[in-house]
């Protein structure tokens, strides 16, 4: 049995303000179980320009077995962290950050965190994303009045990818964005309400992260006009829509690098790290030599692509396109080679501009690995990354069974892939593992930026989870993704419970016309009732949230808000869980909404759930009450 330990996150049950100015006064409440201790005071102690600063809580009443505390807190800096001290009567003494509950002193890089930059949009947390790699998920008739881009290696929409190169960048199977606009209305059965799209701009390859020029859209989708009507015709369904926008590279046949490579002195030379005077060598993404790396030094190319008013960044955002925002792909290595690091001036910028243009839009940056130290407000209000969800999730919910897959070099394998990570296939985790992850990898992040943070079982660089996940376990896995804070995230084509052993072979063309074959079917009854789970219960994108009970086999959480508390129990072996008594108030009014677990109430309060596993299910319960003040 977990025990009741003292609680604080940054949603509104605990934190008065989560979009202060600096010099605001902003009040945090603690919640300590009755009878904990007993304690002698609580104090917040903050670091402000990396000096201490103190202030007493206030006890202000008890409700539904908890002792409410509050203090008032003065945002000093654009980053103010803030943790909790507990002192016991018989001298002990305990601190509480975001990491947890600790005996010694704790890292500031993990205490609670205000952030008193411009607030991320509302919408953002309401939002189910749905990401499209658009030459794989649907081709119009107009697609057939194209010519095949020299570059290209045709297919047919029903010819297996190629995973080996060639094949695996050149494969071409002409999706296009007329294509999408046919097939919205199954975005909107969904229930999900935004789009992100995988670059739009033109390239030599099937992915388009090699553009040859951020200034128009590629003519093999369609063109401006196309996407002017794709968005146009999102929005009308209640979809945003969003870009993607490669701020590390661009392409080697990017109108930017052909004006300066092998030119001395031409305009755009700046813009690049050529490393020979003859400007014929230079730096590229990991040393791929079709995508030449930014120079972000450069004061031209911030103009060119993000500070101007004609900007790329701009000129999106704006009529006659109004894209809802960007998500910036490689943002971990834009501006950053060697000694040199502008990485926190290039995210700025980009938010600066973006607010300047369209406030309402969202900017999400590429961080596939730890982003803690990118993510702390000044930028990027969430991210695209893996530790803290996806790769823990995968680890706990494997299965035994792997088919052989190619690599790009054609080698076959027998290990299953693992997100690039040469550690001889996936690790086995336990659930006690991921919510460590989950806790490890977001201690250091504030809560607000957090709730913005890409929540997705797989993307177009990753194998597809059910191609490797334990039977039955998918919906436990799409059940965590939409109930965790977070951004959840669907990867066109697992509603049709599609398959693929790598970042290549998981770009497979959407099946359409398979949607009723009993193979399908479930999938998208699955992906729909969870979809519209999170999209009937705010609390599920703004609560709070509390570990209730953590074993080998089972994760047991609520999410919380004065209006409404959501119960969340995910497994994988079977759940036979003890909740105590006064850990969660309402249990005997619980209404279940999802699954088929059961929860009874034991005569002394305390709560037992109880389910076969594999199962993911939830239950509504009234509201957090808090104590009246005044």
């Amino acid at each position: 049995m977990t025990p009741l330990l003292p609680h604080h996150d940054g949603s509104a049950l605990h934190v008065s303000d989560s979009a202060p100015e600096l010099g605001d006064v902003v009040t945090v409440r603690l919640r300590v179980p009755s009878g904990y201790g007993p304690l002698a005071a609580v104090r917040t102690r903050s670091n402000p320009d990396h000096e201490p600063e103190w202030t007493t809580a206030h006890r202000i009443g008890e409700a539904d077995g908890w002792e409410w505390w509050e203090a008032p807190v003065t945002v000093r800096n654009r980053r103010h962290g803030y943790r909790f001290v507990l002192l016991h009567e018989d001298g002990t003494v305990e601190w509480l950050n975001q990491s947890g509950l600790h005996r010694g002193e704790t890292l500031d890089a993990e205490d609670f965190a205000l952030v008193a930059h411009p607030a991320p949009p509302a919408w953002l947390n309401e939002s189910v994303m749905y990401q499209v790699f658009p030459d794989r998920f649907a081709r119009s008739a107009q697609a057939d009045e194209h010519e095949t881009p020299e570059w290209a290696i045709p297919a047919q929409w029903d010819d297996p990818v190629d995973p080996v190169l060639p094949g695996r960048s050149q494969q071409f199977y002409g999706g296009d964005l007329p294509g999408i606009i046919e097939h919205l209305d199954h975005l909107v059965s969904l229930g999900v309400n935004v789009l992100y799209l995988t670059p739009i701009f033109p390239a030599a390859s099937n992915h388009r992260y090699d553009a040859s020029s951020f200034d128009r859209v590629d003519p093999l989708l369609g063109g401006d006009e196309a996407y002017v009507r794709l968005i146009e015709e999102a929005h009308a369904r209640g979809i945003r829509v969003i870009g993607d926008l490669t701020s590390n590279h661009s392409g080697d046949r990017h109108e930017w690098f052909r004006s300066a490579r092998g030119n001395p002195g031409a305009q755009t030379e700046s813009y690049y790290y050529f490393t020979d005077d003859a400007n014929t060598a230079y730096e590229s993404w990991l040393g791929t030599p079709t995508l030449p790396k930014f120079d972000w030094s450069s004061a031209a190319l911030r103009e060119r692509f993000i500070t101007g008013d004609d900007s790329i960044v701009a000129k999106w955002l704006q009529p006659p396109y109004n894209a809802d925002g960007w998500r910036i792909d490689v943002a971990n290595m834009t501006g950053r080679l060697g000694d040199v690091d502008l990485n926190a001036e290039v995210r700025g910028l980009l938010r600066e501009t973006m607010l300047r243009i369209n406030p309402d839009a969202v900017l999400l940056g590429e961080s596939t690995n730890d982003a803690i130290s990118d993510l702390q407000g000044d930028g990027w209000h969430g991210a695209m990354t893996y530790p803290s969800f996806t790769r823990p999730v995968w680890g706990w919910l494997r299965g035994d069974e792997v088919e052989p897959w190619l690599t790009a070099e054609g080698e076959t394998r027998t290990e299953p892939w693992f997100f690039g990570q040469p550690i001889g296939g996936i690790p086995a985790y336990t659930a006690e593992d991921v919510a460590a992850a989950i806790t490890r990898f977001t201690a250091g992040i504030p809560w607000r930026v957090r709730l913005g943070n890409m929540q997705p079982l797989d993307t177009h660089d990753t194998g597809r989870f059910a191609t490797y996940a334990a039977e039955g376990t998918v919906p436990v896995a799409a059940g965590l993704s939409m109930t965790l804070p977070g951004l959840p995230v669907v990867f066109a084509g697992d509603e049709f419970g599609m398959v693929g052993a790598d970042g290549e072979a998981s770009r497979t063309p959407m099946p359409w016309g398979s949607e009723s074959h009993e193979s399908v079917a479930p999938f998208l009854a699955l992906y729909r009732d969870l979809v519209h789970l999170r999209r009937e219960h705010p609390v599920l994108g703004t609560g709070g949230m509390r570990w209730m009970h953590v074993d080998e086999e089972t994760l047991i959480f609520v999410r919380e808000s004065v209006e409404e508390t959501m119960l969340v129990v995910a497994t994988r072996g079977g759940a036979d869980a003890a909740i105590p008594a006064g850990a969660l108030p309402g249990a005997g009014d619980a209404t279940p909404v999802y699954g088929d677990a059961v929860l009874a109430t034991a005569a002394d309060g305390s709560i037992v759930i109880s389910a076969d596993g594999p199962s993911f299910a939830a239950w509504s319960l009234p509201g957090v009450r808090v104590p009246v003040v005044g």
